[in-house]
């Protein structure tokens, strides 16, 4: 048996019999990315919803940077908030950093962009379409813009599934701001690189398994919610956004 196929093996084991040092990994990656997920969800939707309806000068500046923020590397995230939390930076005095708190804050800053880009452009299409007949009926911009938010909330859920599979797939900023400390900040994407290279094939593939199971649930999840939709609407449906690994 070659070293693939023993790797592969004792992968599966430590999955199927519930290794405590692989699910404790697990569990504690999942928490960090949901956490993260509900604030910036939070902040990005009201965020997305009334840049789509909003009208004010500079607005083409403030849209070229919130696009240029969803190609800005993990790591360079993890390097400003390591900067801002470190001994010597502004919030330094909260004592977050190599935490939980710190891969959260990272993580929620990194998805952030990603969400607020993304119902920008989904309420804004919409808004094309009904935004008019809104406004007809004395619908203000900030009004206009929660029901069309409403109308599109299949739409919106794929942009939360989206954002959470960004989160739980990246490695730079958590790796940089908490410190991939065993037992503490540990997560599956940081925890494959360094048992990688350690050496330790068969917990870094069963780590690496569990995470492809979850990107993979995450884009059915996708592509049950635009049928949905479609079934909804009658026709058509909201394109499908696929979550990256």
């Amino acid at each position: 048996m070659n070293t693939f196929s023993d790797s592969v093996a004792t992968a599966l084991r430590l999955i199927l019999s519930g290794d405590p040092g692989l699910w404790t990994v697990v569990m504690r990656s999942l928490a960090v990315s949901a956490t993260a997920c509900l604030i910036a969800c939070g902040l990005g939707l009201v965020m997305g919803a009334w840049l789509a309806a909003a009208r004010f000068t500079g607005r083409g500046a403030v849209l070229t940077v919130l696009n240029t923020f969803l190609a800005i590397p993990s790591v360079v995230v993890g390097l400003v908030i390591y900067l801002l939390l470190s001994r010597s930076g502004p919030l330094g005095f909260l004592g977050w950093l190599f935490s939980f708190k710190a891969m959260v804050l990272a993580q929620a800053v990194l998805v952030l962009p990603l969400v607020t880009a993304l119902t920008r452009q989904v309420v804004e299409d919409a808004d094309r379409s009904h935004g008019e007949q809104l406004s007809s009926l004395g619908a203000g911009s900030v009004l206009r813009s929660l029901l069309l938010a409403w109308d599109e909330r299949y739409a919106l859920l794929t942009v939360l599934i989206t954002a959470f599979g960004r989160a739980v797939s990246e490695v730079g900023a958590v790796m940089v701001v908490g410190g991939n400390i065993e037992g503490f900040t540990r997560v599956m994407t940081t925890a494959i690189a360094l048992e990688t290279s350690k050496g330790d094939l068969p917990l870094a593939l069963g780590l690496g398994v569990v995470l492809l199971a979850v990107v993979l649930v995450l884009n059915a999840m996708v592509s049950l919610l635009s049928r949905w939709r479609e079934r909804a609407d009658g026709a058509g449906g909201t394109a499908v956004v696929p979550v990256a690994t």
